[in-house]
């Protein structure tokens, strides 16, 4: 793999693989990448995804080079178009974190990026580095993907990273959906027809409180202002919340999930329920990464404690 832009890209063997190097990088440094410099070129806020990469790759001993908020920051403002911008990063750089409003545009990057491109999150479209460490977190905490029950609760239509793990899911066996939310804001066709191809089983419904009872896993969304109209957010926005009470019905063993950042769809008294895992899942996304780096620049183990 030379770019990633989407998560169709990966095969069982492929995951495996790179969970494998994960579970081996967890809570470990290395100077594999010693002398790489990632360049970091965001388009819109973030917070925990450019953090993550940018401290993987210091933690391989690499080096970084960051915007955030290039379109108010970089030569976006003058006009440059994405595709110059990323020539010009290519002397600079030896890899490219690419997160852009246009969906497509990471796709369009790569196009013409002699260095890899990893997208970031391109507007509604995907959200690759995200599903695989949502993944990673089901396997770390259940110990298996294999025959899971899921529901994904909420903002389904426009939630990029949703998208990009159902395309995941569909590499897996025995897998069964559940797509809880309103219904302004069901997955799209497109999603819901590659289930059907790839034998994933999925049910819609409305009804988040009767799906936590029943699922092994809870993958709570938040509502994203900015993909939706002014009227559509303050109507749906607390629509889905999970409260303790909720939480605490669900069987033993099920996890919550959540990509965070949360707006209140998950309320605080639930951070300490033995469901709760959102913020474990922060750290095993930064291993995540971490594989994906050596990857996908062919760091070789040298790790120094």
């Amino acid at each position: 793999m030379h770019h990633l832009t989407r998560t169709q890209q990966f095969t069982r063997s492929s995951l495996d693989q790179l969970f494998a190097l994960a579970g081996s990088l967890e809570k470990q440094h290395d100077d594999s990448l010693r002398g790489k410099i990632l360049a970091s070129l965001f388009y819109e806020p973030s917070t925990r995804t450019r953090f993550s990469f940018e401290s993987a790759m210091m933690r391989l001993g690499g080096n970084v080079l960051t915007v955030e908020n290039a379109r108010e920051s970089s030569s976006d403002v003058k006009g440059e178009t994405l595709e110059d911008t990323i020539r010009v990063m290519n002397h600079y750089a030896d890899i490219i974190i690419l997160r852009h409003p246009e969906e497509g545009a990471a796709e369009r990057a790569a196009k013409i990026s002699r260095i890899p491109v990893i997208n970031a999150g391109d507007g509604t479209g995907q959200h690759p580095t995200q599903a695989l460490l949502d993944l990673y977190t089901i396997e770390r905490e259940r110990g298996k993907i294999d025959g899971t029950h899921i529901a994904i609760v909420g903002n389904l239509k426009y939630y990029r990273a949703a998208r990009s793990l159902s395309y995941l899911l569909g590499k897996f066996n025995n897998i069964h959906l559940t797509l809880v939310s309103s219904p302004e804001l069901r997955m799209r066709d497109d999603i819901k027809t590659y289930l059907k191809k790839h034998d994933v089983t999925f049910e819609e419904t409305d009804n988040m409180e009767d799906a936590m009872k029943r699922v092994d896993v809870i993958y709570q969304t938040r509502m994203q202002k900015e993909w939706m109209s002014e009227e559509e957010y303050a109507r749906l926005r607390g629509r889905y919340i999970i409260t303790r009470p909720l939480a605490d019905s669900m069987k033993e063993g099920a996890i919550i999930i959540h990509p965070l950042p949360r707006v209140g769809e998950i309320m605080a008294d639930v951070d300490d329920s033995p469901h709760a895992v959102y913020f474990k899942q922060v750290g095993y996304g930064h291993s995540v990464r971490m594989a994906l780096l050596k990857t996908i620049l062919n760091g070789k183990s040298g790790r120094r404690d």
